[in-house]
């Protein structure tokens, strides 16, 4: 049976994700924002938090994992998809298989980290328990260029 992907609720859920970022960017850390969804209903969100928590484990992803698992009340997370507007980093991507993330939608690509098929891809490596279902480039314009006008900003004030 072939799972039917509604590309329009991709393109909602991913617009929560940039709204996080935006707050993100905001709280002067790097715009990544991320919402987890169950049964059509977002039940996790998060912004990265690594400069305001000093705790570089603080991604988008990694904190909403957290909130996820606490609504779900279990650790796993196979019914789950995520929403993050940046592709996963390593950290983030082994987490994702850990939990048994069913699906990963990200916006844009990672090319210097991304862990999700740009570097390498932890989210589907064959030799891992799990693997989670890919799609990216939801956005990619919008969250590409929130990320390089972050960036762009920080080079200019420093």
């Amino acid at each position: 049976m072939d799972t039917f992907i509604d590309l329009q609720s991709d393109s909602f859920f991913m617009a929560e994700a940039l709204r996080l970022a935006r707050r993100a960017w905001e709280a002067e850390e790097v715009p990544v924002g991320a919402v987890i969804v169950h049964g059509g209903q977002i039940i996790a969100r998060a912004f990265n938090q690594v400069e305001t928590l000093k705790d570089a484990t603080a991604h988008a992803e990694m904190l909403a994992i957290t909130q996820a698992e606490s609504v779900i009340g279990d650790w796993r997370l196979h019914e789950c998809e995520i929403y993050v507007t940046k592709e996963p980093c390593p950290m983030c991507a082994g987490a994702l298989v850990h939990v048994r993330m069913k699906r990963v939608v990200f916006g844009c690509l990672s090319p210097k980290d991304g862990a999700g098929g740009s570097l390498l891809n932890i989210l589907q490596h064959p030799q891992l328990n799990h693997h989670c279902v890919i799609a990216s480039g939801v956005r990619q314009d919008e969250c590409a260029a929130m990320l390089q006008a972050f960036f762009r900003e920080r080079r200019a004030g420093s």
